[in-house]
């Protein structure tokens, strides 16, 4: 039993404390005085389940990461790609004078051509993973190290790819970006001059993902690889888990009033366990269910069972054929319109009175 927070402890109090007038309030010990005058009653039957709070925080969803794809190349636009479209590993990102410029994976930027001689480094790395993985290796190791082995698999790939066969990968050939990329935007249109200086092309990753900006007095709530419940747009519940959380709190943003918000905020990202859930979506706001307290197999009862002592804490109506006694309990987990119950005459498929609806 999953269910949203709505009563504190304090505000169940409350709730019982406001039924005092008719009767719920009791002001002597944990016995029915005679004179209280009684408001009609019902019963419920204390349950085991699973209880838990929960706390609703807003987020955007969308895909994750910028790329940006810049050319030091001089001349001619002659091919461009279509925002939306995905290019994937070895496909152009764009063409200069009709020369396609590959996308290849790597955790860094081109800097330098890469050819036998060269120093070793992460970049021949990165060329010796993308080449293997398009299935150009024969029997390159991949170490970082260009060999001659390296450049021969160079050569295969821009054999297949109907490039001029040198086994010298030169600077600009390729891009390198963390993975598969989504475009976004363009930066040039054909037919318009290459090298202006800001991106050609602008992407995201295909990770869908919900970003969080957490108000600094709710940032309890959240931790590391949480796992939480997204509502999505069309009110689907997609289980999701927070690879992200910030350690540190963003200044609050003023409105288009420029009146700046109330609190300042952590961000968190939310990971959808099911990509396809989230796909066709792109900064659409959503919910997300973060679970603040759980109890597993509990003794369970309405909070309108609960009788408010004079003494402090609380009491239940235990109802055993035709007899009716009040036994003092322990409240755990309040959940909703349900709390946690524990007392040593308490168990399950016992019944309980509550006030008639």
């Amino acid at each position: 039993m999953r269910r949203r927070t709505l009563l504190s402890g304090g505000a169940a109090l409350a709730v019982v404390a406001a039924g005092a007038g008719a009767g719920w309030w009791l002001t002597g010990t944990p016995a029915a005085p005679a004179a209280v005058t009684r408001v009609p009653t019902g019963s419920v039957t204390v349950t085991r389940t699973d209880l838990s709070t929960t706390s609703i925080v807003s987020g955007t969803l969308g895909y994750v990461g910028t790329y940006r794809v810049y050319t030091g190349e001089t001349g001619t636009v002659t091919w461009m790609p279509e925002p939306g479209q995905v290019i994937t590993r070895g496909r152009p990102v764009f063409a200069i004078d009709n020369r396609p410029v590959r996308l290849f994976y790597g955790s860094k930027p081109a800097w330098r051509s890469l050819s036998p001689g060269v120093t070793d480094g992460p970049d021949v790395r990165a060329l010796e993973d993308n080449l293997t993985a398009l299935g150009y290796a024969g029997d390159l190791t991949v170490d970082g190290h260009f060999t001659h082995a390296t450049a021969a698999a160079l050569r295969r790939w821009q054999r297949a790819t109907h490039q001029p066969v040198t086994g010298r990968l030169d600077l600009g050939a390729v891009t390198f970006q963390p993975g598969r990329m989504r475009v976004t935007a363009l930066g040039a249109q054909v037919g318009a001059p290459a090298g202006g200086g800001g991106p050609l092309v602008t992407g995201t990753s295909t990770t869908v993902a919900v970003t969080l900006a957490i108000p600094v007095t709710e940032s309890h709530a959240v931790h590391p690889h949480d796992a939480v419940t997204v509502i999505m747009p069309t009110g689907q519940s997609v289980p999701g888990r927070v690879t992200r959380l910030s350690t540190v709190a963003s200044a609050p943003m003023p409105d288009d009033q420029g009146r700046g918000s109330q609190l300042p905020t952590i961000g968190a990202v939310v990971t959808l366990a099911r990509q396809v859930a989230g796909a066709g979506f792109d900064q659409a706001p959503v919910e997300v269910h973060v679970t603040d307290a759980s109890v597993k197999n509990a003794l369970v009862v309405p909070i309108t069972a609960l009788v408010a002592l004079a003494g402090g804490g609380y009491g239940l109506y235990l109802l055993d054929g035709g007899a009716r006694r009040l036994i003092g309990v322990t409240t755990g987990l309040f959940s909703d319109t349900q709390v946690e119950v524990k007392g040593g005459d308490l168990h399950e498929g016992a019944k309980v009175e509550v006030p008639a609806a």
